[in-house]
């Protein structure tokens, strides 16, 4: 087990929930109804990739030392700051061209999820 990714996941789990209570008791009468959307799809976003992270440092005692599996953490923390980071970010401050950022969040999930793929099929060759 990698349990530097399943403590890393763990911490960002929790912050999706603390973000997730923040939102819902302390932004519903803050923002309007479209900024609130855009705020809880980072919190979803968030947790299902916590949860990746910390099946990744599970499946590292599957798979010790694999190059494939250690990027596809790194990867998906780095989708997590910049895809739901900067919806929070958008959704708080409004300022639209922090929206720039989403997709460049959105490119790292797809990688990690290629990455682990990729470890998966490496392991299946051994």
């Amino acid at each position: 087990m990698n349990s530097r990714f399943v403590v890393i996941g763990s911490i960002c789990a929790f912050l999706s929930v603390a973000l997730g209570a923040f939102g819902a008791h302390m932004l519903k009468t803050k923002i309007g109804a479209d900024m609130l959307a855009v705020y809880e799809t980072g919190v979803q976003y968030q947790m299902m990739h916590s949860l990746g992270l910390i099946a990744i440092g599970m499946i590292a005692a599957l798979l010790p030392n694999n190059k494939h599996l250690t990027r596809a953490g790194w990867a998906l923390l780095i989708g997590i700051v910049l895809f739901s980071g900067s919806l929070y970010l958008l959704a708080v401050t409004g300022i639209k061209p922090l929206g720039a950022i989403t997709p460049f969040g959105g490119v790292a999930f797809l990688f990690g999820w290629l990455s682990l793929m990729l470890a998966a099929l490496q392991y299946k060759k051994q």
